[in-house]
């Protein structure tokens, strides 16, 4: 392992960083409070004790696999930075088409429901570029719900946060529009063990069964707190599409259809819920 000594240069540990390079940066500039162009024109800065100790314990986690990050505590997502931490997980590029579909769908003033909300990403996303909308985040997790609070007051977006398993706290509150990354990946899948997700919360990621489980939920009783010509839209796993485009058909929505994420994955999948 590098080691890391009080006294060392910004330039010197750049070079015998044990991570990439970027993620070099990225840790020093966390540690010594610098920009990405500070540390370029400061390269012959020197770190103190406290500095150096803590860049090495950065390295160390890094080293181990942890993600960058939790070690920087933060994530930017649709152009936002989010606080995360390992009670939430983090906010990745492929969600952003939720977010992006979510906006084509949101009526003026329309009522938004974040299902499973996590770091608060996707609901915050939306209120800040509408701030004109009503966003309810829910999450079964009070970890999640604080980090996602945080995030809220971070951006100045107006976004109720609910601790609710599911639809049970929501009584008879109605939405123009439900969206939800619920855990979707199966019990057991390799990837669990792989890359960041081996610190990411596993109740986040895994429904612990098919991978169908909170989908279905969701898809069975969303209608119920929808109004009329209301779109349910969901993010799910890369081979799931044709699975949720049934769930969303046998509970009654129409203009069902998957949407691919840049990686042209069918990576969510929606319909609208029709006129009683």
């Amino acid at each position: 392992m590098t080691s890391i000594l009080a006294g060392d240069t910004i330039a010197a540990i750049m070079r015998r960083a044990p991570v990439e390079q970027l993620e070099a940066r990225m840790l020093i500039g966390h540690v010594t409070q610098l920009s990405r162009v500070q540390l370029i024109t400061n390269a012959e800065r020197v770190l103190n004790a406290a500095e150096a100790q803590q860049l090495a314990t950065l390295f160390a986690r890094r080293m181990a696999g942890e993600p960058i990050a939790y070690l920087l505590g933060e994530r930017e997502f649709y152009g936002l930075s989010f606080q995360v931490s390992p009670a939430v997980l983090i906010p990745r590029p492929d969600t952003e088409l939720l977010v992006e579909l979510a906006l084509q769908r949101l009526p003026p003033q329309g009522r938004v429901l974040d299902m499973g909300t996590g770091s608060g990403a996707i609901a915050i996303a939306i209120a800040h570029t509408r701030p004109d909308a009503i966003l309810t985040a829910l999450d079964v997790s009070e970890a999640a719900l604080a980090v996602a609070s945080a995030n809220a007051s971070r951006h100045n977006a107006s976004v109720e946060c609910l601790r609710s398993d599911w639809f049970t706290a929501l009584g008879e509150r109605q939405f123009d529009l439900i969206v939800s990354n619920p855990p979707y990946i199966v019990a057991g899948d390799r990837h669990l063990s792989e890359g960041d997700l081996r610190f990411e919360p596993i109740d986040a990621l895994s429904d612990h069964a098919d991978g169908l489980s909170a989908l279905r939920i969701i898809s069975a009783h969303a209608a119920d707190h929808l109004s009329d010509d209301g779109w349910l839209l969901m993010e799910h796993g890369y081979d799931q599409a044709a699975a949720v485009r049934s769930l969303l058909e046998e509970n009654g929505f129409g203009e069902v259809q998957s949407w691919r994420d840049l990686a042209q994955i069918e990576r969510v999948s929606g319909g609208k819920k029709s006129r009683a």
